[in-house]
């Protein structure tokens, strides 16, 4: 694992615990009901994190996209599926969105690595 990936990894995991410990209901349940809405339904789960990540890229949120990069990678996503995702987001976000995409790949380089 790079330490690119690593470092992600465990400042999140170490935010969302002091959050999480601050036992705010709120942020409870915005948490749970995140984590329940990419579970499988309707929509599988996959189909729910490449919505997800074209989101996130619109809306141009770094860590979103990061998080979201490594559920699709988990999954199964392939490179060609991730470069259609990252067309749909750049059409729908704009250019404003190829800087994003150009993290994003270098993060999906890291991932497939």
């Amino acid at each position: 694992m790079s330490e690119k990936i690593k470092e992600f990894r465990e400042y999140r995991a170490k935010m969302n615990e002091r959050i999480l410990a601050q036992d705010n209901l709120v942020l409870k349940r915005l948490f749970n009901l995140d984590t329940n809405t990419y579970t499988d339904g309707a929509l599988p789960s996959q189909t729910k994190e490449m919505l997800g990540l074209v989101a996130s890229m619109v809306l141009r949120c770094d860590d979103c996209v990061k998080y979201h990069l490594e559920k699709c990678f988990e999954q199964g996503v392939t490179t060609p599926q991730m470069m259609e995702i990252f067309a749909v987001a750049n059409i729908v976000g704009g250019t404003i969105v190829i800087p994003h995409t150009r993290r994003a790949l270098e993060y999906w380089e890291e991932l497939s690595r």
